[in-house]
């Protein structure tokens, strides 16, 4: 795995974070700059580029967005941008890997971290980026019923913006009326 890493050092741009690998997401609203952590999370961010360096992501797109206004009241309100390959099957999808929750890694879900959904098999492909702080999205968390939160592995460092301005796209049911396409490289 450590080799894999120091592989794709090379191949990418970093932040002033270190040697940590950095994606963009090229949108029609902006530009979203990731940096991975693939020390504290090094099968979700294996995972995560992987997609990216296979292509698997040529089909990304943000489709979903979790607001205060569209979830209902809850003791449990985030707030989320989702994306992947969406809900449907997709050729280009992986298997699920396995879970790393945030007790494991040491991470949190704070505004602008980049976290992995999943079910009951793991994390697949798709992913979200958090607005504000959601603790209730961390391991011993009540978001998700089972109590083991979701795997973050990294946060956005530049574009926030643009990700709050997809947030606040017209919706229905949770879901944009047209998906937000995501051009995902190193």
């Amino acid at each position: 795995m450590k080799a894999f890493f120091q592989r794709l050092a090379g191949k990418s741009r970093h932040s002033g974070s270190g040697n940590n690998p950095v994606v963009t997401l090229r949108t029609h609203l902006g530009t979203i700059k990731l940096e991975l952590f693939p020390g504290q999370a090094p099968v979700t961010c294996a995972n995560f580029l992987r997609y990216v360096q296979e292509g698997r992501y040529a089909d990304a797109h943000f489709y979903r967005t979790v607001t205060l206004d569209n979830q209902g009241a809850t003791a449990t309100n985030i707030e989320i941008i989702q994306g992947g390959l969406g809900f449907v099957q997709h050729p280009r999808r992986l298997p699920p890997i396995e879970h790393e929750g945030t007790a494991r890694t040491g991470l949190r879900h704070l505004d602008g971290t980049l976290s992995m959904t999943r079910n009951e098999q793991g994390a697949s492909s798709e992913f979200f980026i958090c607005i504000g702080d959601h603790p209730e999205l961390d391991e011993g968390g009540i978001r998700h019923g089972d109590g083991r939160g979701f795997a973050a592995f990294g946060r956005v460092v530049k574009g926030m913006a643009v990700v709050r301005m997809i947030h606040r796209m017209p919706n229905k049911n949770q879901m944009f009326y047209g998906p937000v396409k995501a051009e995902v490289s190193l």
